[in-house]
């Protein structure tokens, strides 16, 4: 009947998977709409963590329908390793499918990757060096090979060995690197994993509004996050698609008004990977205490993550950005012990208060965030059932937040389990 749109509210690492397997109990289909294994997600489920890059976080309710579709890059070789270690752990992935229209990351793209980071040198972007930007590059400039290439063997070739004649020359003649072999290539992808994936390939519009117009309810689910999008986030510090709930459209091939839900997710406090302008960025003992209770590294990387108090100027404009129903903030109990709990509600550019993002990016770097300061409850609040049993500092910070960005909270995370959420409305 509708559809609901997960989006990540900041620039990432706020806690998408575990929220996207809640509300997937309420769905019939969970649809992954862009990005890459550059992203992972985290969730914990009777005591069991399963971390995963690319396939849905509802894989882990039985009854809904897994879907990869079209605005994705896939790596077939990630891809068949997750399977393989849901099924080890008892998780059936029979019911998985991977859109036709998806495009494939191949091994010149992460080759091109990391060199381009290497290329860069102090000024480089951070990027996990996957072959995810390469990829969506391809893409854009249509030559890039589409899941449903690996179904005729003769049209993977050609393309392959086309693309593949380009690459080559820019390996070589401007990075000095060995060429690769097309053949070698071919068979890894064509032997190795089309027989995989073949089963699970199919045409995800179609699937998708078959969902719809059965009158159920389906879930877009994405990476990454608003800050993080190409075209509006804190560019060139960001990702190669669309995070954000408009780009579930074109990630999924849906219309907006086939969506009726849009819940942004955004962390108690705040978390960046790589480089990038933070205005909030901690670097003291406040800090480590968030990385350290936090445990703020990243699922596929290990790298640590840049901590940082909340920022309402962010998440309005990200309110904006998406058009948010609801918010829903994770990791609340972090803030648990600390003494008091800032949050930024403008920032002073050159003596200039800005309660709006500027839109120049070289304001954004010479943004001080101005603060207000909140008292921590001092207690462990993991074991909280409802709204009510919250302390009155908990609460007062949750209302300050949602007044300053002008939307409603509706779940709040107090510990890493599936069952550890508060449900506002109720």
């Amino acid at each position: 009947m509708s559809a609901t749109v997960v989006v990540g509210t900041q620039w990432g690492d706020e806690g998408k998977g575990k929220f996207t397997d809640l509300i997937a109990a309420e769905m019939s289909m969970v649809v992954r709409y862009q990005g890459g294994h550059n992203a992972g997600h985290t969730l914990v489920v009777d005591g069991e963590t399963f971390a995963l890059q690319l396939i849905p976080s509802g894989i882990l309710n039985p009854h809904a329908i897994p879907l990869i579709a079209n605005g994705v890059v896939v790596d077939p070789k990630v891809l068949i390793a997750e399977i393989d270690m849901l099924e080890s752990r008892g998780v059936s992935t029979e019911k998985l499918q991977v859109s036709s229209n998806a495009h494939l990351i191949l091994p010149y793209h992460q080759e091109l990757d990391a060199l381009h980071e290497r290329f860069l040198g102090d000024n480089k972007i951070g990027t996990t060096q996957r072959g995810i930007g390469p990829a969506y590059a391809d893409r854009s400039m249509r030559v890039g090979l589409r899941v449903q290439d690996l179904l005729d063997e003769e049209i993977f070739r050609n393309k392959l060995n086309s693309v593949l004649e380009y690459h080559n020359k820019v390996l070589t003649k401007v990075f000095n690197q060995l060429p690769l072999d097309g053949e070698v290539i071919a068979e890894e992808y064509l032997k190795i994993y089309a027989p995989r994936l073949i089963p699970h390939i199919v045409d995800s519009v179609s699937v998708i509004h078959d969902e719809l117009e059965k009158g159920e309810n389906i879930l877009l689910e994405g990476a990454q996050a608003t800050f993080l999008d190409l075209d509006h986030g804190t560019y060139p510090f960001v990702t190669s698609s669309n995070p954000i709930a408009g780009g579930a459209c074109v990630g999924a091939g849906i219309g907006p008004r086939d969506i009726e839900r849009i819940v942004g997710i955004a962390k108690a406090y705040l978390t960046r990977v790589g480089a990038g302008p933070f205005p909030t960025e901690l670097f003291d003992e406040t800090g480590d205490h968030l990385v350290d209770v936090g445990n703020e590294y990243g699922t596929n990387t290990g790298r640590r993550r840049r901590p940082g108090w909340i920022d309402t100027v962010m998440l309005r404009y990200a309110a904006r950005i998406n058009s948010l129903t609801e918010l829903a903030i994770t990791k609340l109990d972090v803030l648990d012990e600390l003494q008091e709990i800032k949050v930024c509600v403008a920032y002073d550019i050159e003596g200039k208060r800005y309660e709006q993002l500027p839109s120049n990016q070289s304001l954004l770097h010479k943004a001080v965030p101005i603060y207000k300061t909140f008292p921590s409850w001092g207690c462990d609040i993991s074991a909280a059932a409802s709204r009510s049993d919250l302390p009155k500092e908990a609460e007062n910070y949750l209302s300050f937040i949602e007044e300053k960005v002008g939307v409603p909270i509706g779940m709040v995370g107090v510990g890493p389990g599936r069952e550890q959420v508060l449900h506002f409305g109720d």
